[in-house]
């Protein structure tokens, strides 16, 4: 059987002759040339997803002013900051919102700014307002302090956000009489239109639904700079129903990502506003898939027709957690525009970008190309069952059913 090796790939990187193709393009050569011609053509396959991460945030350190501080209350822009991390260290979490803000208390919020915007603020190079406060200590006199700062002027800035590249997820739709203001957009009464967030066939972990080869350590490409996988994410359940194909029938495997912010670009990383919701973080993640064998070829092969996801009533069904089975429905209905559910024609809409999910990947592809990107093998597996894995047949259409 056909192998290849991460370092045979790597030389082959170093030398400029490595065949990359992204997860979109190789859909065209596995149809002409069979998985296993397309195995011995490509070397790697690269993926992409741009879309809203509400786990997500950053690690700072200011560095000390004279004289010190020890900051036990931090704002950035009037966006408060976790400081109990250390001295002058703290953590920036993307939904942050300023004390003043008004929330929901005007039902429909519309949450202005919040820690996503801080982060794009910064990674795009403007001054940030930072006010902070201390108890006072002999070793850490100052008790309060005032003053603006740029991305470059300060000692660390480390993107780590605990959850993001969630291999697949639900549709959201509402049963219920009244709109719905939620993290998955708003949502119309009565089944009046449904939102899904995946890329889809170009979904990193849909191309590696076994994480045969995504690890602690995998380089990646992340908020337009590189990054690592530096553990499983929050809320990693990759226990799931699969199909056949292994791709999983619902929310299974995510991923804890690290990246120095100075190296990304604020076109991969933007401040969202939700009505009614929140504010949260839009974040840009490619992975490269090495090609090692046949087997990981015929996983990158999945196309949005073999890639289901279930509907959930958000009326009900999710944050009460009542309500019965509306179904699965695959990508390839998701984005013809509308799906149908109890006899019913849904329109639909994406939360991700698929074209800014196909620019990380071409971007990730150039890179490789170039030799400016070397793939790493991980150094640790994350946790997966694939031994357990319970395979379901995938659903059967009608081809003029248009859906569920």
């Amino acid at each position: 059987m056909f192998e290849r090796t991460y370092e045979e790939i790597n030389q082959k990187i170093r030398r400029g002759q490595a065949v990359v193709l992204t997860a979109e393009e190789v859909l065209e050569l596995v149809a002409e040339k069979g998985v296993s011609g397309a195995a011995k053509k490509v070397d790697v396959v690269t993926t992409g997803t741009f879309g809203p991460m509400c786990s997500s945030g950053l690690f700072l350190n200011f560095g000390h002013p004279r004289p010190r501080i020890k900051m036990s209350e931090l704002y950035l822009n009037g966006v408060p900051a976790y400081a109990a991390v250390a001295a002058v260290d703290a953590y920036l979490g993307a939904t942050a919102l300023p004390p003043g803000d008004p929330r929901n208390r005007n039902h429909p919020g519309e949450f202005i700014y919040g820690g996503g915007h801080v982060i794009e603020d910064l990674v795009a190079g403007k001054e940030i307002l930072l006010q902070a406060r201390g108890y006072g200590t002999d070793c850490y006199p100052l008790k309060k302090i005032e003053t603006t700062f740029r991305l470059s002027e300060i000692n660390e800035a480390i993107l780590y956000n605990p959850r993001n590249a969630y291999q697949n997820y639900s549709v959201a739709v509402n049963l219920g009489s009244k709109m719905l203001y939620t993290y998955m957009g708003i949502l119309k009464p009565r089944l009046g239109n449904a939102y899904y967030s995946s890329a889809g066939q170009l979904s990193p972990l849909l191309n590696d639904p076994l994480l045969k080869t995504v690890g602690i350590g995998t380089q990646i490409f992340l908020g337009g700079g590189r990054g690592r996988v530096a553990w499983h994410g929050t809320q990693h359940n990759p226990s799931v129903e699969r199909g056949e194909n292994g791709v999983p029938l619902g929310g299974a495997a995510t991923l804890a990502v690290i990246g120095d912010l100075k190296q990304m670009h604020w076109r991969w990383l933007r401040g969202l506003s939700f009505l009614g919701y929140g504010a949260t973080l839009q974040v840009g993640l490619g992975i490269p898939i090495p090609i090692l064998s046949e087997e990981i070829m015929s996983y990158c092969a999945v196309r949005d027709e073999e890639i289901y996801s279930p509907v959930i009533d958000f009326s009900r069904g999710y944050p009460y957690k009542e309500g019965g089975d509306l179904g699965l429905v695959s990508y390839a209905e998701l984005k013809s525009g509308s799906i149908r559910i109890r006899d019913r024609r849904v329109p639909t809409a994406s939360l991700s970008s698929y074209v800014g999910a196909r620019e990380i990947a071409v971007t990730l592809k150039r890179w490789i190309a170039a030799g400016k990107f070397i793939l790493s093998p991980p150094a640790a597996p994350l946790p997966s069952v694939e031994a357990g894995i319970r395979l379901q047949p995938l659903p059967q259409r009608d081809p003029t059913s248009g859906g569920i």
